[in-house]
């Protein structure tokens, strides 16, 4: 029981900086490693999807300079990993609003999403400059001007239909959502989706999240029982004891 599709909150760059008396920006590079041991541990398990959050639609209030570092070790770690990363079949896109990166950002980001791959083992949907209530409301939007345009009908706009507008369609909803660091919260990130998601919380923080953490996510997951509001009779294929 492995899951299509992974999300996660990748928490606790600054602590593990901060464990180590070293700035936040070095628990950010070290977070760039965790990302790459996740994504090969992703393969290794044939997990379809992987969708990391990189940088939230509020982490613009954090102090300038740690911005600043994070624009640039995103376009740096993309120019180093892109290729490396398309030759070993791993498709990359971006979900979120782009228009506050820098024009070189974002055409790094459109070249790395339109390279040619030979084979797709693995998608890795980066959430950069995301939030979950922005995705609804830009749906909602989109399925409004198509209504005003009259291209469709207000009253034939369906669960279905409004899924199609969001940032990770045509994708499968996240089976797993792992959140490391040890908050136990799911920050904006993918409300729609999460619906039914299995949450899973580890006290690890992101830069020490390896395969080993990976796996133990991976074998928690195999473990639940998701009914999707079925009964564990109905979802088991038993037959159920009649109510008295």
């Amino acid at each position: 029981r492995t899951p299509r599709h992974v999300a996660i909150v990748m928490d606790g760059n600054g602590r593990w900086a901060k464990q180590r008396h070293r700035p936040r920006a070095f628990g950010h590079r070290a977070g760039v490693q965790a990302v790459r041991k996740v994504i090969e541990a992703c393969i290794r398990a044939k997990v379809e999807v992987l969708t990391l959050f990189a940088f939230s639609s509020e982490n613009w209030s954090r102090p300038e300079g740690e911005v600043r570092h994070l624009m640039d070790l995103f376009l740096r770690a993309l120019r180093k990993e892109a290729r490396e990363l398309a030759g070993n079949g791993v498709r990359l896109r971006f979900i979120g609003e782009r228009n506050r990166f820098s024009p070189e950002l974002r055409a790094a980001m459109a070249e790395s999403e339109s390279a040619a791959l030979n084979e797709v083992r693995l998608t890795v949907n980066i959430a950069v400059n995301y939030g979950g209530r922005w995705d609804i409301v830009n749906a909602a939007q989109a399925l409004a001007r198509a209504a005003r345009a009259g291209l469709i009908d207000p009253d034939a706009i369906d669960q279905t239909s409004f899924e199609q507008h969001l940032s990770l369609a045509p994708l499968p909803e996240p089976d797993l959502f792992i959140r490391t660091g040890g908050e136990a919260r799911i920050s904006n990130f993918l409300l729609w989706h999460l619906a039914y998601t299995e949450l899973y919380f580890t006290p690890v923080l992101w830069p020490d999240f390896d395969e080993t953490a990976f796996r133990a996510a991976l074998n928690e997951f195999a473990q639940r029982e998701r009914r999707f509001g079925k009964t564990s009779a109905q979802v088991s294929g038993k037959p159920e004891a009649a109510n008295v």
